[in-house]
């Protein structure tokens, strides 16, 4: 039968949202672009049209996973203004997680198939970082995500983020003040990003206009962003900068320490923060893959650590020299 997706998600409450998720699935299986696109937010409208929703799930989705046959376990997790429910679904093929993002305005803002959602492998889990690294920032920050497990870093699905981190500001335990739709009542708003190391930058964006909190901007997930290549095969990725305060140009010599940008809220991003991650390749999004980071000098929770990685909810301070 038929579902009406459209009037369905208008008439079940804010209360329901697992059952609208899973409404979604279903619409996916019975092929209803049209209904699923006039659920989206502008931004995922923009990012996956109609037509390119159709194209992408018929050519390049479908064909991996067969026919949509049940879901089972359902995780219901939040960030950032966003609900977001992870639907393990069975199909002629295979296991595959449907992750399913919601708004503030209760629009979908995300829509991702993915094999069952798994710690992605790597062959640098006992690499040691060959690069001194610096925190990228001064005063104390706080790790939204970071380690090794699913539960301590949502990054850790994917190769080239598998060791990532994103670092916001928090007091009395929340990353902003008053209207939490206003970039800059968030505390890590414009503060300034350094170059944890040396190096060359291989990759440099900026003109990435900075979203609402609570919204996002899939079709360009690193946002204003710059890549840096520390020698040793080593590349800092430092993404989400604020629109118009990227200052180095790719060929640029940075040095440890210096000014490179200010946190932001471009790209794939709910909310101002500073996402940090170590690859063996010169470009975002191109197949490198991950690499442990590991800082020097800082304080995690008021305990000295002179080599380490940060982990979820530290609290974290810089105390290295520039």
């Amino acid at each position: 039968m038929r579902i009406a997706i459209a009037l369905i998600m208008a008439a079940i409450s804010a209360a329901n949202l697992e059952q609208r998720a899973r409404e979604v699935v279903f619409a996916l299986a019975g092929r209803q672009y049209a209904e699923l696109a006039q659920n989206f937010n502008p931004q995922m409208l923009a990012a996956l049209p109609k037509e390119k929703l159709q194209s992408t799930f018929e050519q390049q989705i479908f064909p991996q996973t067969g026919a949509f046959q049940k879901i089972g376990d359902v995780h219901r997790s939040a960030q950032g203004g966003f609900e977001i429910f992870d639907l393990t679904s069975q199909f002629e093929k295979g296991t595959f997680d449907v992750r399913v993002v919601f708004d503030a305005d209760k629009k979908i803002a995300g829509l991702f198939v993915k094999p069952a959602n798994v710690i992605a492998p790597t062959k640098y889990a006992d690499y040691q970082t060959k690069t001194n690294l610096r925190l990228p920032f001064d005063g104390e920050w706080t790790v939204f995500w970071g380690g090794r497990t699913k539960e301590q870093n949502y990054h850790v699905i994917a190769a080239d983020q598998r060791f990532a981190y994103d670092f916001v500001i928090t007091r009395d335990g929340v990353s902003h003040h008053d209207d939490a739709k206003l970039n800059p009542n968030y505390y890590c708003w414009n503060a300034p990003i350094y170059a944890p190391a040396a190096g060359i930058v291989t990759e440099s964006v900026d003109g990435i206009a900075d979203n609402v909190p609570g919204e996002m901007n899939p079709a360009h997930a690193a946002g204003n962003h710059i890549v840096i290549d520390h020698g040793n095969g080593e590349y800092s990725v430092l993404a989400h900068f604020r629109n118009g305060t990227v200052v180095p140009k790719v060929g640029d010599r940075v040095t440890r320490g210096m000014l490179i940008g200010r946190c932001g809220n471009s790209g794939n991003s709910s909310e101002p923060h500073l996402h940090y991650h170590l690859q063996n390749g010169p470009k975002f999004g191109t197949g490198a893959e991950g690499l442990p980071a590991q800082f020097v000098d800082y304080i995690a929770d008021g305990k000295r650590v002179a080599r380490g990685e940060p982990v979820r909810l530290e609290k974290i301070l810089c105390v290295d020299a520039r």
